[in-house]
């Protein structure tokens, strides 16, 4: 296996997690960080043992780098990926793809011209959790997939996050936020979605900061804080999705749940990588913890980027790939498009239901 120089533009606070995994995969060198603050981007370097922290040019203009891993904020995810394009690497960005569809268009367009590969977070589903949901719902454990349920109720974060004026603005909200995780993995386990009818809403138009750095000041709504609606799936399935930052006294409801013909079955939160997986089947009065079949479980954001090496060098596509990207970037802008239009929402966009993982892979090893 042929090991890729990978870079990374963006030393914010999610790029640790990748830091540390991807140092850890014998098929990634990570060579070169950036940010638009060099001060940081030089800080993560010596923190991580990376040989150069550097400005964004500098490492667009390396040309030992195959690979950029772009961790900006969402307003800046399709200007960086089409200069990273346009400077001949490939591009692995964090979720959302983009803000618009218009921009998310422009990169599978721009990555197409070059023949240049596109990834796209999460890579979550990847995880031992749901490729273990995956497997039991392949097996037929539960029978024909009839529909299923996904919620992601929460307060929102402005009460612990240090910068969280991003979340309420365009391109924000839970369901750009925390919507990724959902739809993709709805993707991963029933394949792609054919419309979507929805209901948002501001439910606060201004959100009081109650985090250290920025305490007391506040921030003005410009994005629904609570959604709701029904998907329909191309295999049949029916979903219900809800996603809000407008819950403040806790939630009892499951993260997922992919109810068939013959049973039940609870998928752990698509946010992290592990279970617990839950089974009830038709003859059976209580549920079952099924035990992991893949490997995975822990923190593994950056397996995305080792799967699209591994791609790369293997001539296959990429699990989490741009196509999966941007038909879950359509989903989440049709719940908002579908509420203000007061009509189902017709999804454009199709895209093939991600390569099931084999069982047991060696951390750091993909098939």
């Amino acid at each position: 296996m042929k090991k890729m120089n990978v870079g990374i533009i963006g030393c914010g606070n999610i790029s640790s997690i990748y830091f540390e995994n991807l140092k850890t995969f014998q098929a990634v060198h990570v060579s070169a960080c950036a940010d638009l603050d060099l001060d940081r981007a030089k800080a993560k370097a010596e923190q991580f043992g990376i040989a150069k922290g550097c400005t964004v040019a500098e490492l667009l203009a390396d040309p030992e780098i195959e690979l950029v891993v772009n961790l900006t904020i969402p307003a800046a995810h399709a200007r960086v990926c089409l200069d990273i394009l346009e400077a001949g690497k490939h591009a692995y960005v964090e979720k959302p793809l983009a803000v618009t569809r218009e921009e998310g268009r422009s990169i599978l367009a721009k990555a197409k011209e070059k023949g240049l590969l596109i990834g796209s977070a999460p890579d979550t589903f990847l995880g031992g959790g749901i490729q273990t949901c995956i497997k039991l719902i392949e097996d037929g454990w539960i029978g024909t997939p009839v529909a299923a349920t996904a919620f992601m109720m929460g307060r929102g974060h402005e009460h612990w996050h240090p910068d969280p004026e991003f979340y309420y603005a365009k391109g924000g909200g839970p369901m750009f936020d925390m919507g990724p995780y959902y739809l993709t993995a709805l993707v991963a386990m029933l394949g792609p979605i054919k419309r979507v009818a929805g209901v948002a809403k501001i439910s606060y138009p201004e959100r009081t900061i109650t985090s250290s750095k920025k305490f007391g000041q506040t921030i003005a709504v410009e994005t629904p804080t609570h959604v709701a609606g029904v998907l329909d799936f191309h295999n049949g399935a029916t979903g219900t999705m809800i996603t809000s930052f407008d819950v403040f006294g806790g939630s009892r409801l499951p993260c997922i749940e992919i109810y068939g013909s013959q049973g039940t079955l609870s998928v752990p939160d698509p946010n992290t990588f592990g279970g617990p997986v839950l089974l009830k089947r038709h003859d059976s009065q209580d549920w079952k913890e099924i035990p992991l079949s893949h490997g995975y479980a822990a923190n593994s954001r950056g397996i995305g980027v080792l799967d699209m090496v591994y791609a790369l060098n293997g001539g296959r596509k990429n699990r989490a790939s741009g196509d999966l990207g941007f038909h879950v970037l359509e989903a989440m802008h049709a719940f908002h498009d579908s509420s203000e239009q007061d009509r189902y929402y017709v999804m454009t966009s199709t895209c093939e239901r991600p390569a099931p993982l084999q069982q047991n892979l060696p951390y750091g090893v993909m098939d």
